[in-house]
């Protein structure tokens, strides 16, 4: 996704904003997991809602997006 108007759309339909700026920055689960430390599996869970990263994850995770921990609270 490289179309701004597709990503906010998306942010204001709800979608995860981890998977948007990820998708926007084209990605995968397994290469931003391996930037950030962590494994595949909690950066699933965190996209989905079933997990919540810890601030300390959340700054690696806005590092390796080019984006500020406040973009990528839903």
């Amino acid at each position: 996704m490289r179309n701004p108007a597709e990503f906010a759309d998306r942010l204001l339909a709800g979608d995860s904003p981890l998977k948007v700026w990820r998708d926007y920055r084209g990605l995968t689960l397994q290469t931003l997991a391996q930037r950030c430390g962590v494994t595949r599996q909690m950066l699933s869970m965190v996209e989905h809602a079933k997990a919540k990263p810890s601030a300390d994850l959340l700054a690696k995770l806005a590092a390796a997006l080019g984006c500020d921990m406040d973009d990528l609270h839903a």
